[in-house]
């Protein structure tokens, strides 16, 4: 299991270490205070990268190659320049991906707008990925929580990484069998409950909060949409929804055990106005059986007076499937070391948490 785990959040780049005494925050934070939107470690040659999002000053990429005693500035992911008034540029750096074992160097990005970029140099250079940016169903996009569209979610099939699947919200699910060469839609199965009723099951319109899937089994995909939970076992082609035990079916993040494809775990929310965990009560739901029933686990979190939203890339379980981690927009940071039945408080101090990741 992961003894190192990094937290990016809105004032600076934390990271929690496992010691004989149990865990521990660092201190201070890389960054400190300024908001890192994402972080990746390349487990390919053990690069750091963390993505900043400066507001007037932009969006700023950073890489480290000794373990985060030092960063380097890297250009980061930008549309050609153009005098044009509604000329589009990148507001936030969503996601960070490596590419596949056989493509070093090769990292992917997803951005707001929905734009994928590719680098393959390592962030050094960054290329627009002008099939998806120009794919038919595109006008159909629209802003959710952002007022653009956005990509959060990239998935490579391990064995052949030249298979992508896309989230984006609001844009659906793509999908690419040559590198990101051509897209077709995928997500049937998946309904918008915000849309008038004879468009919502429109494939492009869906909001898919969060994909994962299995590595051991990646056409298994788990899926966190804004109006419910749903499985995949075609790789995202078509979907099924899954009904979970109350409180919601509503949520952001999803994890997926990377061995045990009938696993996966959910934190669910109450959706829309109000985004906090039912009645006050913060859960960690656990489906071992592909999505057939779930278990709500709740030792070590609080039972009610809990206003904790765990966002899309705050939730992540460690190579081994056993320790996982959630943090939350309250700054608080939870542990769980027995595959998500009892949890450990780290910090209730925080700044507000957007991505976290096992080393």
């Amino acid at each position: 299991m992961s003894d190192l785990l990094r937290i990016a959040t809105r004032k600076g780049l934390f990271i929690g270490r496992r010691l004989r005494s149990g865990w521990q925050l660092e201190a201070p934070p890389d960054f400190l205070g300024q908001p890192v939107s994402n972080l990746l470690r390349d487990p390919r040659d053990g690069a750091l990268y963390a993505a900043l999002n400066l507001g007037h000053f932009g969006v700023k990429l950073h890489r480290s190659d000794d373990g985060g005693t030092t960063w380097a500035e890297l250009p980061a992911p930008a549309f050609a320049k153009s005098e044009a008034k509604d000329a589009p540029s990148v507001q936030l750096i969503w996601t960070l991906v490596p590419g596949g074992a056989e493509e070093p160097g090769v990292l992917w990005a997803g951005t707001i707008p929905g734009a994928l970029f590719r680098s393959a140099d390592r962030g050094q250079t960054w290329q627009l990925n002008e099939a998806l940016w120009t794919v038919p169903g595109r006008e159909k996009w629209f802003g959710g929580g952002y007022d653009k569209p956005g990509i959060h979610s990239i998935l490579l099939d391990p064995c052949d990484s030249r298979a992508m699947t896309v989230g984006v919200s609001c844009g659906g699910l793509w999908k690419s069998a040559d590198g990101g060469a051509s897209w077709s839609v995928g997500g049937r199965g998946l309904f918008a409950a915000y849309m008038p009723p004879e468009m919502a099951e429109q494939p492009e319109i869906q909001d898919p909060h969060r994909l994962a899937h299995c590595g051991a089994r990646p056409e298994r995909l788990w899926c966190q949409h804004h109006n419910g939970m749903f499985i995949s076992d075609d790789a995202g082609r078509t979907f099924r929804s899954i009904e979970p035990p109350k409180p919601s079916a509503f949520g952001f993040a999803v994890a997926a055990h990377p061995e045990k494809p009938d696993t996966a775990w959910f934190v669910p929310a109450v959706k829309d106005e109000c985004r906090v965990p039912a009645d006050g009560h913060l859960v960690v739901l656990r489906s071992d059986d592909g999505g057939a029933s779930f278990t709500a686990f709740d030792r070590g979190l609080p039972s009610s007076r809990s206003y904790d939203l765990i966002y899309r890339h705050a939730f992540d379980v460690d190579r081994a499937g056993r320790r996982l981690a959630m943090g939350s927009t309250t700054g608080n940071l939870w542990l769980s070391e027995d595959g998500g039945e009892a949890w450990t408080p780290l910090s209730a101090h925080l700044p507000p948490i957007a991505a976290l990741a096992f080393d």
